[in-house]
């Protein structure tokens, strides 16, 4: 399968129209991929809709956003119809009580698969953005194969994508939005940790660029990389493909997901298989 991580940038939108052109470039780009994962928080640049005032609002920005999850919903869908992929779109807030869940719908040529809220929110999202989590994480069945993804910070809690390799999991999305190059290192190491635990594929897709008109999502780093497991089957620095740092654009990687199989029976080490070890462990 091939597949396509976006490092990608937030622009300004005078409506709707200039979104889906936006979207629509992107994934034709992408053509021949079989599977496209955009970063989270992606979504936020639609808070420019609505108007200036709006977008540099942080609470009036996210039910700006979230008052496009139909339209947005339909975009991808179309266009997953169209080209024959599979589309994790950008994260974004969805208002299912008084707080919104950060969250990602996959979609795949015959429609939406499901979607993955967040799970742990980071300090400024609950402190600050009041974003809520929302316990509770899947494994999709794919054409492609066995999806799970873990938003962002989500991605630094070895236990959660524990959880999602032991449900079946092959490969693990990880749509990303950190403002720092610190930030954008922990998600990365730990996207590369949980390839390693897990012995799986990992899609690293971050927010790059500056985006001045909003003060949630005004920063962001990052590069775009596909992860593998470095244990015999996969490059030896465990990186399949990678960007250049804050370089808007796709990054592909062609990946045999039989390796993933291989990896875990085969290995030069075997963490998939050993993990419960570990929990006999303690302190003397």
């Amino acid at each position: 399968m091939r597949i396509a991580a976006a490092a990608y940038p937030l622009d300004w939108l005078d409506d709707f129209a200039a979104y889906a052109d936006k979207l629509t470039r992107w994934v034709q780009r992408a053509d021949g991929a079989d599977l496209l994962v955009f970063p989270e928080y992606g979504a936020m640049e639609l808070a420019s809709l609505g108007g200036r005032e709006v977008a540099g609002d942080l609470e009036r920005s996210l039910h700006e956003v979230a008052r496009h999850a139909d339209a947005v919903t339909r975009l991808h869908a179309s266009l997953a119809a169209k080209h024959g992929c599979h589309i994790l779109a950008a994260s974004g807030p969805v208002f299912a009580g008084d707080r919104p869940v950060n969250r990602a719908a996959l979609h795949g040529p015959r429609g939406v698969i499901g979607h993955q809220d967040k799970q742990i929110m980071t300090r400024f999202e609950r402190e600050q953005w009041q974003v809520a989590a929302a316990p509770g994480l899947r494994v999709f069945d794919t054409d492609l194969g066995r999806i799970g993804v873990l938003i962002c910070y989500d991605s630094e809690f070895p236990l959660l994508g524990r959880l999602l390799v032991e449900a079946g999991a092959q490969i693990l999305l990880v749509p990303s939005c950190t403002d720092s190059v610190a930030g954008f290192n922990r998600v990365r190491i730990g996207a590369m940790a949980r390839a390693l635990e897990g012995q799986c594929v990992v899609v690293q897709a971050p927010t790059v660029g500056d985006c001045t008109w909003s003060p949630a999502v005004d920063v962001n780093r990052g590069r775009a990389a596909i992860y593998g497991p470095p244990d015999g089957f996969w490059p030896e620095t465990g990186i399949i493909a990678e960007g250049a740092m804050d370089a808007p654009g796709w990054v592909f990687a062609d990946v045999d997901l039989s390796r993933v199989d291989r990896s875990r029976i085969d290995g030069a080490v075997l963490p998939f298989a050993h993990w419960p070890e570990s929990g006999r462990c303690g302190l003397l």
